[in-house]
């Protein structure tokens, strides 16, 4: 049994090492319809949020209402960008734009209705954040709790110098 135990725990910790550690070559639809290169999105030393999300998930919602507040002064001191990547499937995607019009987010929402990023970034849940820089994940966080985004904030400065 004591085998067993040992051998579940080491398959779980290679599997969430696994994570991929730069963002996938993916393209994805934003609001209006236009394809966006992820490969695209963090080039040239550009720091960049991926927050994936879903319109039925609370702790995503909060998460981004909490960032959205300070977002503006985030790109002010830091040129941060961020890009919420919803992956609502083809049954809830439409309830996507009408929620973001109605929240007033500042920043650029993505679709991956096909759940190919969230799959390839080995996500099985979330809020998951990611912070990007020149395509390399440099830091992941899953899940929310109120002040998540304070430690994302002290994240960004960091890499942003």
């Amino acid at each position: 049994m004591k085998s067993l135990t040992t051998l579940i725990f080491l398959i779980a910790f290679s599997l969430s090492s696994k994570a991929q550690d730069v963002l996938p070559n993916l393209q994805l639809e934003n609001l209006k319809g236009d394809t966006v290169a992820l490969q695209d999105i963090s080039k040239d030393g550009q720091l960049v949020v991926v927050s994936l999300w879903a319109t039925w998930c609370v702790p995503c919602k909060n998460e981004l209402d909490a960032i959205g507040e300070v977002y503006p002064d985030w790109v002010d001191e830091t040129n941060v960008k961020l890009y919420a990547i919803s992956v609502d499937d083809s049954r809830t995607v439409k309830r996507v734009k009408p929620l973001v019009n109605g929240k007033g987010w500042e920043f650029e929402v993505l679709l991956d209705t096909n759940g190919d990023l969230k799959r390839q970034l080995n996500a099985p849940t979330i809020p998951v954040t990611l912070l990007v820089k020149d395509n390399k994940i440099v830091f992941r966080h899953s899940g929310y709790a109120p002040g998540s985004e304070e430690e994302l904030y002290e994240k960004i400065k960091e890499f942003s110098k």
